[in-house]
């Protein structure tokens, strides 16, 4: 027998804001989860501009190299670099026209250089369009 009428009332409250706490803790958790997937998301989108821009500076650094050095463009290796980068010095292949020297074998690629700073200048800007828009 209940001595007391109000006991149950206080017990069911008690449950109340238990189940309240928890849904409560439920809720930051799942918050804190969607803001530790948008955080993996970034951090992949990011390290992703990193790879790609990197890689390309890389490959047009080489060819630069590559023209620099008077490397023979029959060479397997030469041609493959060349193939290969071709797509991303179109833009710029006619910009300037680049000095030669030792009979036209040794080219100090201006346009290539140029190509390289475009292409980490606009590296830079995607990365901070994702970390501004990441930010908002």
């Amino acid at each position: 027998m209940n001595r007391n009428p109000h006991e149950r009332s206080n017990s069911a409250r008690r449950q109340e804001l238990r189940s309240e706490e928890e849904t409560f803790r439920l809720q930051q958790e799942e918050g804190r989860l969607e803001s530790s997937k948008r955080r993996s998301i970034f951090a992949w989108i990011i390290n992703s501009i990193y790879l790609l821009v990197g890689m390309l500076e890389i490959l047009l650094m080489l060819r630069f190299f590559l023209r620099f050095s008077g490397a023979n463009t029959q060479n397997t290796f030469a041609q493959f670099i060349y193939n290969l980068s071709d797509p991303f010095i179109a833009p710029f292949s006619t910009l300037l026209i680049s000095p030669v020297a030792g009979g036209g074998a040794n080219v100090f690629d201006i346009n290539v250089l140029i190509a390289i700073i475009v292409y980490a200048l606009l590296g830079w800007l995607a990365l901070w369009l994702v970390k501004f828009l990441y930010g908002r």
